[in-house]
């Protein structure tokens, strides 16, 4: 009998909405549920601005929910103590888009990766805490010499790897990658995935991996959540969502990710969104999607499709796909 996986992350209902002045709302989150289970690594991918990085922060208490709940092994996060809280923040880590914004360029190497141990008490001395510090260096492909250098003297590759350390210093379960790769140079984005895959075999970590690049998600990416105007329109296991993509939204992401086949592009057809999304300010009615989908019917200018379950573990919000 296959053992139950455990959830470790549960968003339920969650909301997330910017005032704009007056009555008008940004909602960058709108009614998002997901559960991310012990062990995985959950992708959340989308256009710019579909928000993505909203949701993954909102998760993990970064900014306030404006409405739903999240659960954080069993418990709410916005009903903790103020010391359940502090060990969220060391159980739960960050790992940031920008290398070059993200590292305090006053402080060494050292300091930076120190400074997480230091706050929660992880080390007893500063023997202890130098012995850790080239630990995690050579764990991220770095010299322990490069400890007493500052972030100026690296490259983007180099400082996203600093940052990987800092963020496992305090011995996470949990980590939050926003977009890591973005900002880095193709030649370098490979190698900090495969240092990500690894690292996560080797600790146990569980992470939600957030992008826009589709293709980099398929091979990090246990089970997949397509995101667009603040919704999740289809979630699947990543295998099942690039070989079955249900979504008119997830076909046409899919269907842009380049092919090349002896030396040409392979031929696949490509299909072309019309127009740029509508606001979320100012958002149609109905689905979110109609205004660009070449299937949109009556129906879909007037209701709202919900989330369900068109096959087993495949998730998708399109009228499309008919209750039976």
């Amino acid at each position: 009998m296959m053992e139950e996986r455990k959830p470790l992350l549960e968003v339920r209902h969650l909301k997330k909405y910017f005032g704009l002045g007056g009555k008008k709302e940004l909602k960058a989150v709108d009614d998002v549920s997901f559960v991310i289970y012990k062990g995985e690594t959950f992708g959340i991918v989308g256009e710019s601005g579909c928000g993505k990085t909203t949701c993954g922060r909102t998760c993990i208490g970064v900014y306030d929910a404006t409405g739903g709940e999240v659960l954080y092994d069993g418990k709410d996060i916005r009903k903790q103590t103020k010391q359940e809280r502090k060990e969220f923040t060391r159980k739960v880590q960050m790992i940031f888009q920008d290398p070059y914004s993200s590292l305090d360029p006053r402080l060494k190497v050292h300091d930076i990766i120190a400074e997480g141990m230091q706050i929660h008490h992880l080390v007893s001395s500063k023997k202890e805490e130098e012995t850790m510090v080239q630990r995690l260096l050579r764990q991220v492909g770095l010299n322990p010499e490069h400890a007493g250098r500052y972030v100026h003297e690296f490259s983007g590759g180099q400082r996203q790897r600093i940052g990987i350390a800092r963020a496992l210093a305090v011995d996470p379960e949990f980590l939050l990658c926003d977009e890591p790769i973005s900002a880095l140079d193709v030649s370098v984005q490979a190698q900090i995935i495969n240092l990500l895959v690894r690292l996560q075999k080797e600790r146990g970590l569980t992470s939600v991996f957030i992008a826009h690049d589709l293709s980099m998600v398929r091979h990090i990416s246990d089970r997949v959540g397509v995101m667009y105007l603040g919704k999740i329109v289809e979630l699947a296991d990543s295998q099942e969502l690039y070989s079955h993509p249900m979504h008119p939204y997830t076909q046409a992401l899919l269907s842009a990710i380049p092919l090349p086949k002896l030396g040409k592009m392979a031929s696949v057809n490509r299909i072309h969104l019309q127009g740029e999304p509508p606001s979320p300010v100012s958002q149609p009615k109905g689905c979110r999607f109609c205004t660009r989908c070449i299937h949109a019917s009556k129906q879909c200018h007037q209701e709202e499709p919900e989330l369900m379950e068109t096959v087993p573990g495949h998730f998708t919000a399109c009228h499309l796909y008919k209750k039976k």
